[in-house]
């Protein structure tokens, strides 16, 4: 009986053992279904994988691309700092090597497609941020470092931006919505809105909800990160078909960027003022003293002269003296 147990043991252990051994030798897998064998390919097969050449609509689309060239962000940056030539002012440093490195990413992404209402909130953001700039040249040519280092045409994104903005004058919030429906190919809004429909693969980045921003602003007055929120929502997701989460994010991160640059501007400008009053009372203080060394310079004169006259008479009266 012992014998038999011992037996019974050894066999399990050995069974257990080979269920953790390497398979030497590779076969497909059968699937036996009511009693007839059905072969499926070899799950390695599936794990070839070469880059661009999946059967998936995403890889059609873009699949060209694989092993492409691509700049880094570093060449980026080392093109944008041989164009501007000169080192960024201390305070913007940290800030304009963000935007680059953000902007370099965008536009190097396969998926990013260039349109009026992303080059109206590029524009928008850098006016924002370089508003303060201490050298108004100098935050013209970061500016046009960026839009060359980055690999985009100044001149185009200009007029791209200026032909939403001319549009958006005038209308109104309804007429807006009416056009992103994407039912009027004809104005430029239903065209971007028609196109960005059609593409699956569409991408969304930060300046194009901040063109959205600067959209509702010329077409609704002032607003805040509250009241803009369910309007962005309501144009990604209703009116675009699109996710709104990422330009919600960066609808409130443009408000309270906006809010403490207004801030700091009120802020720079009491600062201002308050130095220009303490020059004008120095100014004050030391024209006052040149005043009175000018009284004390007239009376001395005029005691002097008198002085002179006083001994002149006292001679004219006593020769002798």
């Amino acid at each position: 009986m012992q014998i038999q147990s011992a037996a019974l043991f050894a066999l399990a252990l050995a069974a257990s053992t080979d269920a953790f051994a390497p398979v030497a030798t590779r076969s497909s897998t059968a699937l036996n279904a009511l009693g007839g064998g059905m072969e499926l390919p070899d799950v390695e097969d599936g794990l070839v994988y070469l880059p661009g050449k999946a059967d998936h609509p995403f890889a059609k689309k873009y699949g060209h691309l694989a092993g492409a060239n691509i700049k880094t962000v570093g060449d980026a940056f080392a093109d944008f700092t041989k164009e501007l030539g000169f080192s960024v002012n201390a305070v913007y440093k940290d800030m304009v090597t963000d935007i680059v490195g953000t902007t370099h990413l965008i536009v190097v992404n396969a998926r990013f497609t260039k349109d009026p209402i992303w080059s109206l909130g590029m524009l928008t953001s850098l006016d924002l941020l370089l508003k303060n700039y201490p050298e108004k040249e100098v935050a013209e040519k970061i500016v046009t470092s960026l839009m060359k280092g980055c690999g985009l045409d100044e001149a185009e994104v200009r007029a791209e931006a200026k032909t939403i903005e001319d549009w958006a004058q005038g209308k109104t919030k309804a007429e807006f919505e009416a056009a992103l429906d994407g039912n009027d190919s004809s104005s430029p809004i239903g065209a971007i809105a028609a196109g960005i429909k059609e593409d699956d693969f569409w991408m969304y980045s930060r300046y194009f909800g901040i063109g959205l921003v600067k959209i509702m602003e010329t077409t609704g007055g002032e607003m805040d990160k509250d009241a803009a929120y369910p309007i962005i929502e309501d144009w990604m997701s209703n009116k675009l078909g699109k996710s709104h989460l990422a330009a919600c994010n960066d609808s409130d991160l443009y408000f309270r960027g906006k809010f403490k640059l207004d801030m700091m501007e009120t802020m720079m400008k009491e600062i201002e003022i308050r130095e220009k009053k303490r020059m004008a009372e120095r100014l004050e203080a030391k024209a006052e003293v040149a005043l009175r060394a000018a009284e004390r310079e007239e009376k001395m004169k005029v005691e002097i002269e008198l002085e002179a006259k006083e001994n002149r008479e006292r001679v004219k009266a006593d020769p002798t003296k």
